[in-house]
């Protein structure tokens, strides 16, 4: 846990992602679309499902998709007692691994069967499809309970296989999923008191008590000399371009119209710069030893955040002169 006086944030990365389907993985999430399930047949005749491309045992590749479901028997189980937020279901549902109908493997999904004590091994379910389905495994909402009667409601009879229906359905030949990562970020005691500074408009750095180099943002302790760095100093809103990039391809997730730039800004008074976009000047007249100052968000916009500065912007004083390590000449 964390201390009283070090900052937490929640944080998310995440990106999506497309990939080509295949014939055989393709014919699967189409026959989803359809409110239909299919397999592919190995090489020892057993029928797998979710089908793959290549058979598990003797890697041949496999193409003859089988018709199954669209029922079938819960073969294993676990009990969600708390659904995170991208699970299938917002209520307590079972994970379990289900042998449709035909199928000699398991697909796992979903089972909204209501509450635990409805779950068993060897019960009977069949699928709850999605109103609207766009060729993806989560066309199949979940897995139900069978009526006593056997009945699979508005499931549609398999009258016929995804290989006799390729001329009337256009085929799904791409997938696009998203990939998030969740977690708690811990800023620890260094970089708490730095954005608590932030949140004042204050750049406080620390300095190392051996070398004396002062480091910002500062992460407690100089990574030279091994030492802590407690002493905290003030610096001034403005600084040195020592590098720069300018990005010109647009990417998930972008705020910002291309071109821009992003910098690498050394205050005064530090002896590491910080990394901040540049903004107030053209792309084509960015240079190192450009002097920019901060531009700040107002004030009731504040917080313990590097966007409480918006940017920095050339302020018009002329260029310093930059040295990068083991050059004997300035840029």
């Amino acid at each position: 846990m964390a201390e009283p006086d070090v900052l937490t944030a929640p944080m998310v990365i995440e990106y999506p992602f497309s990939r080509t389907t295949g014939p055989v993985i393709g014919a699967f999430l189409t026959a989803l679309r359809e409110q239909r399930i299919v397999g592919v047949r190995g090489v020892d005749g057993r029928v797998i499902v979710p089908p793959t491309e290549y058979d598990p045992v003797t890697a041949d590749d496999i193409d003859e998709l089988v018709p199954v479901g669209p029922g079938g028997v819960v073969t294993t189980w676990a009990w969600v007692e708390s659904p995170a937020p991208k699970h299938p279901l917002d209520h307590p549902f079972a994970w379990a691994l289900v042998q449709l109908d035909g199928a000699d493997t398991g697909l796992l999904h979903a089972v909204d069967a209501g509450s635990m004590d409805a779950m068993s091994t060897g019960m009977r379910v069949t699928p709850r499809w999605r109103a609207e389905r766009e060729g993806a495994i989560t066309d199949l909402e979940c897995f139900v309970p069978e009526s006593p009667a056997g009945s699979v409601g508005s499931n549609p009879p398999l009258a016929r296989t995804t290989a006799d229906r390729t001329d009337e359905v256009e085929p799904v030949r791409s997938v696009r999923t998203p990939a998030e990562l969740r977690y708690s970020f811990t800023a620890g005691q260094a970089t708490s008191r730095f954005l608590r500074g932030i949140a004042q408009k204050k750049i406080l750095g620390e300095r190392c008590p051996v070398c004396g180099k002062v480091y910002v943002p500062p992460r407690g302790a100089c990574p030279t000399d091994g030492v802590p760095t407690r002493d905290q100093v003030e610096l001034p809103h403005v600084g040195t371009v020592t590098s720069f990039c300018v990005v010109n391809l647009q990417f998930y997730g972008q705020a910002m119209e291309v071109p821009y730039t992003s910098a690498l800004i050394k205050l005064d008074g530090s002896d590491l710069p910080i990394m901040h976009l540049l903004q107030e000047c053209p792309v084509d007249q960015v240079h190192i030893g450009l002097r920019v100052e901060a531009v700040w968000v107002d004030d009731d916009q504040l917080g313990p955040t590097l966007e409480s500065i918006r940017y920095f912007r050339p302020n018009g004083e002329p260029d310093a002169e930059v040295h990068l390590p083991g050059e004997d000449a300035p840029l």
